[in-house]
């Protein structure tokens, strides 16, 4: 959500710039623009609506040269999307700003601005932020000092990059809730709101914390606390990798991403899973101490890692014995809630950033949990940082907005969590070594699964004309069922809701009929006979169902059933198994519909704000 990119260097850097904007795409925006300090100490600036090539094509017809700048990309919150409303924003000529965030106080600060005669071109909350600073600048001749009071005026998220025309090569950055990273180099130093932006021109890097400022010039770099005191942080050399610059011989990432989920799989088992059980370093330093007098688990997650926290509490109470919660972030959050003693509060995140998640782990620290634990695939995120454990996904870099390769070891990552904390409770040997197998098989078994392929592709086109659909699982199948349904309405933009079979008479059964396909998830499971019984009512109703089915299962098909048969698998593992025909299914149905796969409308990949 949203993309900052600075620099300021002894060479050009547009071209820098805008690269950094190209490798953040995936985050999700719909309007881009970079303001670079030329020569003669004055801003020249290109806003464009669309995408970053839009930008890129207007920068090739009018060429910015200057050695220090800023870019954005802008995911729209206050005010349409248009170029008034891009990002950066300047104030009087002197003041550039460019903001990730949300300004909760922005009408009383424009009231008061617009009271000193400040005129606003756009609807947007940054400008508000921008005139602020041009405001305190007059009162404090200093930029440092400028930004620092106008940043206690704030109230909400932020994440700002400031420049000043009177002091050229000098970035200000300001960071709540926001995040932010330092990139240092030689001779040079950049900014950005994703490392990834930043490793074509530096690999160390410096993460701002909740609070800091910094000055950031050519040759050095000074960060202060909330407080306004001189602060070290901590230099971190990155042996990160940005593989977006191809998709090899896939048409889109999510394919190449759906396609590298047994890879990633085996990456993240490797060296924790072993005959034994789970290695006490798959969690981190001081998991064994933790884990082992856990009695409750509180999961907090939002989106599809909420449906990977949904899966894990049918694994923890059935396997490891451990009751568990999960509960969406955004309302964990907003609610007084129970602590259980000796409760673990779990949060699971692609990025490490998601701020609903982030604020409910920081909020866990003052209810008296025994501890937490962060499941995540960014590794220098601040989930990760403020977490007292941690389990890295090893995904590797995801690109299409919606989930794919991140869900599924996810769901690895809190299996392996159901079986450490199982072994600490007295997990029965055989119970043990069922989910080690298991655990083991599985990437084979997603190989196997992705073989449908082909299959699911030729019947997408059944989907073309349809505006409305239907998922049903059972036990930990219906957690996958809502994943399937989230997948189909993010990139195929049909409207589609999941239930639990058994409850399909106490209302969703109104809906079906021959225009609603219905889509069932059928592993060969103690459930199974029970779910036969749902799809026979949805038959007797005239519905059209789509039944992925364990080879073995036994469903028939005919003119009113299609029936995709998947691998046989070990009912354990699989909820991870069925999530890949559901994802092929939504990508082959988004390919019909004509939809933008990798950015779908509206979305953003890391939603870094409330």
């Amino acid at each position: 959500m949203c993309g900052i990119v600075g620099a300021t260097s002894e060479r050009r850097i547009s071209g820098i710039l805008m690269e950094g904007l190209k490798r953040l795409e995936y985050r999700g925006y719909d309007s881009a623009g970079l303001a670079v300090m030329g020569d003669n100490n004055e801003f020249m600036s290109l806003r464009r609506t669309g995408k970053v090539q839009a930008l890129q094509d207007a920068l090739d017809e009018t060429p910015l040269n200057g050695k220090s700048g800023i870019a954005h990309t802008r995911w729209a919150t206050h005010g349409g999307v248009t170029e008034a409303n891009a990002h950066p924003h300047i104030s009087s000529g002197t003041i550039a700003v460019v903001h990730n965030g949300i300004i909760e106080n922005h009408d009383p600060l424009r009231e008061e601005l617009r009271g000193q005669g400040y005129e606003f071109n756009s609807q947007t909350d940054t400008e508000v932020i921008c005139h602020l600073i041009h405001a305190e600048q007059r009162k404090h001749q200093d930029l440092l000092k400028a930004v620092q009071s106008a940043a206690n005026q704030l109230d909400g998220a932020y994440g700002t990059v400031v420049m000043d025309t009177n002091e050229p090569g000098r970035l200000i950055v300001a960071r709540s809730g926001s995040p932010l990273v330092i990139g240092l180099g030689i001779g040079e130093n950049f900014v950005a709101s994703d490392q990834l932006a930043l490793l074509p021109v530096t690999r160390k890097f410096m993460y701002l914390e909740e609070g800091d400022v910094a000055d950031i010039t050519r040759t050095s770099v000074k960060v202060y606390d909330h407080t306004g005191a001189l602060v070290e942080r901590k230099v971190v050399e990155s042996d990160g990798n940005y593989d977006a610059g191809g998709k090899g011989d896939y048409r889109h990432f999510m394919l190449k991403e759906i396609h590298e989920q047994p890879t990633a799989v085996r990456n993240a088992l490797e060296d924790r899973l072993t005959s034994e059980g789970v290695s006490s370093k798959a969690f981190g330093a001081g998991s064994d101490e933790l884990l082992k007098d856990i009695e409750h688990v509180q999961i907090v997650a939002c989106g599809t890692s909420y449906h990977s926290g949904m899966v894990a509490r049918y694994w923890l109470e059935s396997l490891a014995g451990v009751s568990c919660n999960v509960e969406i972030a955004s309302e964990f959050r907003y609610r007084k809630s129970y602590v259980h003693p000796n409760s673990l509060l779990v949060t699971i995140s692609q990025s490490g950033e998601t701020a609903d998640t982030l604020a409910a782990l920081r909020l866990s620290k003052e209810l008296g949990y025994r501890g937490s634990l962060t499941i995540c695939n960014v590794a220098t995120s601040s989930m990760v940082r403020e977490s007292d454990l941690s389990f890295m996904t090893r995904a590797g870099t995801e690109i299409g907005v919606a989930s794919t390769k991140a869900f599924t070891t996810q769901l690895v990552g809190l299996l392996m969590l159901v079986l450490a904390i199982g072994e600490r409770r007295g997990m029965e040997e055989s119970q043990r070594k069922a989910v080690v197998s298991a655990l083991k098989s599985l990437p084979a078994r997603l190989e196997e699964a992705l073989l449908l392929s082909d299959e699911i592709e030729a019947l997408a086109p059944e989907f073309a004309d349809k505006h409305h659909s239907l998922f049903l699982g059972r036990g930990s199948q219906y957690p996958i069922a809502m994943e399937g349904a989230l997948k189909l309405k993010e990139i195929s933009y049909i409207h589609a809701e999941a239930y639990a079979a058994g409850e399909l008479k106490h209302g969703p059964l109104a809906l079906i009929d021959a225009e609603m396909p219905v889509i069932v998830v059928a592993p060969n499971n103690e459930l199974l006979e029970k779910l036969k019984s749902n799809v026979e009512e949805v038959r007797a109703r005239g519905g059209i169902m789509y039944v992925f089915a364990d080879k073995d299962a036994h469903f028939k098909g005919d003119s009113t059933m299609r029936v995709i048969n998947v691998t046989h698998c070990d009912p354990i593992i699989a909820p991870v198994v069925y999530t890949l025909p559901l994802q092929l299914l939504s990508y082959f149905v988004a390919i019909i519909k004509g939809t933008d796969v990798d950015q779908p409308r509206n979305l953003a990949k890391s939603v870094t704000v409330e």
